[in-house]
């Protein structure tokens, strides 16, 4: 990166440390009317397939939201690409992905995955799609199909095979193209024949097309009428049809339902600098669309997604859980960027929350490549195998940092997602000007006029908000107006929550609390509801003569009439209330760091919470498992078990209301031999072209110029454990693995440590790796993170500054 360059990045960061300073706390009482009902949904707007499932259970959709089994519910919706994950563990995945909350696996189909030739179809291994559908069904899983044609997913031609590309124009009704699509559409269906809703199998929905906006002959509104007249022929009868909403959009009404999505930051981007403030940390009032997702090749000026706001819900499939990496531009994403975003959009209305992606994954190996390029005729250049993303699930099956912190937010969306679905979005009395309004707080209601929750969020991405003390909230409700909490309290900069507003406890009102509701569990002891504490303020639970009957952790005073229990957040903190019916509820509040490590797990039929730094998924036949890279296991559980593990369990210390346990495994220290193979030689002037004239990746001869070093990994080192990371940090621009001439992974350089997980490759280790890392030239005008400073050394960097081998360690408990 050249001087200018870094110059220019440095001026930013202090402009926003500036901004910062000028900001002054300010002491306010916000506003906001709810006391209107919410409209009523509008039924049968929607022209959408077979609901009923063989069990008489139904999917129906209306103009606000889903119910199934005619519960109103809020899915969790993640983007797994089963073609970019080895499929001996496409069964852990699952089950990792359920545990944080998902409960629908969406999947690109891609089409040149299956049929690379003409008419030779491979569902096999990797490929093999029934046996994904089949492993989702089997944990319970729902799955929502996505077969394009085109995909995009940042491959070649979008998914479209190459000999379809270069015999006919596509994404449009050229009567040739769609006997194509018509053969992969028939293919397909043969692979999930009997695994449809209708027949008790999983599959709720079909996607056609994506970032379809093309308006020209032959296209439009009719090809996606068409694509859909052709998946229902073809056996796709399915509860639900969609397509993405955004960027001018284009479809029949009432056909298919919008999908809407945001990014916060964009890798595709022209810009070499950090972007203005995101519209993602924007609370929406009427309006779905959000700028910076671009669909490529653009003919439409409509926007069917804003027209038929009024009998659809609005769902989201693409709320980016990281960022895909692109040659020209390297964005760093931190855990709360993304949350605060989920927080921000499901207080704007959203009634599915869809993640793009959930899971990270790899592009199948092979000539051609299978990624997008610039150099054929692309928009983006991105990585030729990595697929990583950031996302909360890694390429390696590994958790990143934000999985921990969504999930709590997902089990709210689960267990009181029935309360939410139903509501109304309200506005503030005084809203944020526009997305660079870093002053005025962000905030919402969603609720019925009678309850609801609060929804606030003063985080924007890489830039510095107002802090705003002495604050309190007044909801003007159909028959009250409430003002929480009971004194002003300080919402910072990077604060993000939810607080109920009369919420019900099992029979016994709550009028507030500025916690954040999580879940529920019920024992013989009643049902105990947990929340979390929420940025600094202390968490208060608010009463309208309640029978309080024990309280821990926490103390009581009565304020204008109410019994307000202040309590400090442990797992111990208990609060015990009398019911109507004179059962008892309890309310356990969480230090916000506990919520994180708190994971969701059925053991023998029956929900159970497990608190544990470890990484925690399960399978309710056989018990559930932890990963961590620390030999020492510590979990607690409740309700309390009696519990076995594969490592000799021992009783540990009472966490509150949770039994301890703890475990050993046997450590491994292990080390990885390099060997300079060859050092780098001169990185040639790098070029600029393509749609918006940016940097783009070397060509092929330039990758000579990289340096190389073997790697050798002891024998013996998978043994006894889950996987072995080899973490390697380095300074370069790409960076690739190999096994000969076979590349493994790649990556571009972002100043992050490159972790790449071995088990998958147990086969190849027996012989040296190679790993090259071609120099980053100190003229680069690709955009890194601020944070990143390369030291360059005769006007370019390619250097290994350290490679470790981490051993993950299993412990499987029943």
């Amino acid at each position: 990166m050249s001087k200018t360059h870094w110059a220019t990045a440095t001026a930013l960061v202090v402009m926003m440390m500036a901004a910062q300073g000028a900001f002054m706390a300010s002491a306010e009482t916000v506003t906001l009317d709810a006391s209107k009902a919410a409209p009523a949904p509008l039924q049968n707007t929607l022209k959408m397939g077979a609901n009923r499932a063989p069990s008489g259970e139904t999917i129906e959709v209306n103009s606000q939201y889903l119910r199934i089994g005619g519960k109103p519910v809020i899915p969790v919706m993640g983007e797994f690409h089963y073609t970019r994950f080895p499929h001996a563990y496409w069964e852990e995945q699952i089950l990792k992905m359920k545990a944080a909350g998902v409960n629908v696996v969406a999947t690109y189909i891609i089409w040149q995955h299956h049929e690379e030739l003409p008419g030779k179809f491979d569902w096999s291994g990797d490929r093999d799609l029934k046996k994904f559908v089949e492993l989702c069904a089997k944990h319970g899983m729902y799955v929502y199909l996505r077969p394009g044609p085109w995909a995009h997913a940042e491959v070649r031609f979008g998914g479209i095979p190459d000999w379809v590309v270069d015999s006919v124009p596509t994404r449009g009704n050229d009567p040739v193209y769609l006997s194509y699509v018509d053969a992969f559409y028939k293919q397909t269906f043969q692979q999930v024949k009997g695994l449809l809703w209708k027949d008790g199998g999983p599959i709720i929905g079909f996607q056609l097309e994506n970032e379809y906006n093309r308006n020209g002959p032959n296209q439009g509104r009719d090809h996606i009428a068409k694509l859909k007249e052709m998946a229902i022929a073809d056996g796709f009868d399915v509860p639900l049809y969609s397509v993405t909403g955004w960027d001018n959009a284009i479809f029949p009404r009432g056909e298919v339902i919008p999908v809407f999505g945001s990014y916060v930051d964009e890798p595709w981007s022209a810009s070499a600098s950090i972007l203005p403030p995101k519209s993602s940390y924007m609370f929406q009032f009427g309006v779905r669309n959000e700028k910076g997702l671009g669909a490529q090749g653009s003919t439409s000026t409509l926007d069917d997604g804003a027209r038929d706001t009024d009998i659809t819900p609005f769902f989201g499939a693409e709320y980016g859980g990281g960022v895909p990496q692109m040659y020209r531009r390297r964005p760093i994403i931190k855990p709360d960027d993304i949350v605060d975003m989920v927080i921000t959009k499901v207080g704007s209305g959203v009634n599915l929350m869809g993640y793009y992606m959930f899971q990270g994954g790899q592009n199948p190996g092979g000539y051609p490549s299978r990624d997008e390029s610039v150099a054929t005729g692309g928009f983006n250049d991105v990585p030729k195998r990595g697929y990583d993303f950031q996302a909360p699930l890694g390429q390696y099956g590994q958790a990143h940092p934000v999985l921990n912190q969504i999930k709590p937010i997902h089990y709210f969306l689960q267990d009181f997602g029935d309360r939410l679905a139903p509501t109304h979005v309200y506005a503030p009395d005084t809203q944020a000007v526009d997305s660079k309004d870093l002053k005025t707080l962000r905030w919402a209601f969603r609720g019925d006029a009678t309850s609801g929750f609060v929804f606030v969020n003063n985080h924007v991405r890489q830039y510095a908000m107002a802090e705003h003390t002495d604050t309190r909230f007044t909801v003007k409700l159909g028959a009250q107006s409430l003002t929480l909490p009971s004194k002003g309290v300080t919402v910072r900069d990077g604060d993000a929550f939810i607080w109920p507003v009369n919420f019900d406890l099992s029979g016994v009102n709550l009028v507030w609390a500025t916690a954040q509701p999580v879940t529920k569990v019920t024992d013989g002891a009643g049902d105990l509801y947990v929340f979390k504490a929420t940025g600094s303020v202390a968490p208060e639970l608010v009463f309208d003569n309640a029978q309080i009957a024990s309280i821990k952790g926490a103390k009581k005073a009565v304020i204008d009439g109410r019994a307000v229990v202040t309590v400090t957040p442990g797992s111990g903190s208990v609060v015990t209330i009398k019911t109507k019916d004179g059962k008892t509820a309890r309310v356990l509040v969480l230090t916000n760091t506990q919520a994180e490590h708190l994971t969701k797990v059925d053991i023998k039929g029956k929900p159970h919470l497990i608190l544990s730094d470890a990484h925690v998924f399960g399978d309710d036949a056989q018990g559930f498992e932890l990963r961590s890279t620390n030999a020492s296991f510590s979990f607690g559980i409740y309700p309390a078990a009696d519990l076995t593990g594969t490592l000799s369990l021992k009783s540990g210390k009472a966490d509150g209301v949770f039994r301890g346990f703890t475990a050993q495994a046997t450590p491994k220290t292990l080390t990885a031999t390099r060997t300079v193979l060859r050092p780098a030689g001169k990185a040639p002037p790098l070029k600029t072209y393509g749609p918006k004239n940016t940097p783009v990746v070397p060509e092929p001869e330039s990758f000579g110029a990289s340096a190389g070093w073997t790697i050798e990994v002891p024998k013996g080192a998978l043994d006894g454990v889950a996987d072995v990371y080899m973490d390697v940090t380095y300074q370069g621009d790409v960076a690739r693995l190999f096994s000969g001439p076979e590349m493994l992974d790649d990556e571009y350089f972002n100043g992050q440590v490159w972790r790449i997980g071995l088990k998958r490759y147990a086969a190849k280790l027996d012989k040296p790796l190679t790993l090259t890392i071609m120099p980053l030239r100190e003229d680069s005008k690709v955009y890194l993170d601020a944070s990143v400073k390369p030291v360059f050394e005769n006007g370019q960097v390619a250097k290994i500054e350290s490679l470790t081998l981490t051993p993950e360690y299993s412990l499987r408990v029943r």
